[in-house]
């Protein structure tokens, strides 16, 4: 846990704001049992993102990429949001918060109570069919993949089935970066939770933030690329740390608690 005093300065600096902005990571939904799927362990280490999770890879052979998608849809399915993501609907329902910009596409966020969400990497619970693009929401799809239709097909034309989440090789959504990008111009300050700051266009975000006037208090369990981006580094768990720095008192969930 932070020492008391930085954690004092970044109440002080959140209760001062008026238009937050937050930018989050996997690390905000580890402790709603979605690991990070590059850490050790994670999804990953079992499948190799250049054979399963390119948008290549999944042209030519959609069930390898739903094979993966049902251990996907198995731990989405049955997360729920943490205090973390509580905090930050809070902290929108009390006004101070503008929206959320994630690179997570587990629908969390949403989940949680909060209505402006930008989602960098998509929706995994969003799908479109690719030959007549249908669009489904929700469940109901990646259910039935769990329940072993692979690859999940239309029920207008046949088509396969391709989750919103966006595989390697495909561009960041025009509309949302453009959404993101404005919101970090107009902020006055940036909580970049959960997130090692590596993947880029989106790690420049909080820069752009900082260069607009912004300050930036960055929320992480461990050392990122730009840290120096931060006017406050605040180490530890985003369940810990959030609930804290916003002043919201709820229940903490953790994986497997009912």
């Amino acid at each position: 846990m932070p020492n008391s005093d930085a954690l004092e300065y970044a109440k002080q600096l959140v209760a001062q704001s008026k238009k937050i902005t937050a930018f989050t990571g996997a690390g905000i939904s580890v402790d709603s049992g979605i690991p990070d799927f590059r850490s050790e362990g994670g999804l990953w280490e079992r499948y190799d993102p250049h054979e399963y999770a390119t948008i290549e890879s999944f042209m030519q052979n959609p069930t390898k990429f739903w094979t993966m998608g049902r251990e996907i849809a198995e731990t989405i399915l049955r997360a729920q949001p943490n205090a973390a993501h509580k905090a930050l609907a809070n902290l929108e329902s009390d006004g101070k918060l503008v929206g959320v910009i994630t690179q997570n596409i587990d629908n969390l966020h949403q989940a949680a109570g909060n209505k402006l969400v930008v989602e960098l990497h998509g929706n995994y619970l969003r799908a479109y069919c690719i030959e007549c693009n249908m669009e489904y929401v929700g469940d109901r799809i990646h259910q039935s993949v769990v329940n072993g239709e692979i690859p999940p097909k239309c029920e207008k034309c046949n088509g396969v089935l391709k989750s919103e989440a966006i595989l390697f090789g495909e561009p960041l959504p025009e509309v949302a970066m453009t959404k993101a990008i404005e919101m970090c111009r107009k902020t006055d300050l940036m909580l970049v939770i959960g997130t090692s700051l590596s993947v880029y266009p989106a790690a420049y975000l909080p820069q752009l933030a900082k260069n607009s006037g912004a300050k930036v208090i960055l929320v992480n369990l461990e050392g990122t690329n730009r840290d120096s981006v931060a006017d406050i580094v605040l180490r530890g768990r985003a369940t810990e740390i959030v609930p804290i720095i916003v002043d919201y008192q709820g229940p903490i969930v953790y994986p497997n608690q009912e």
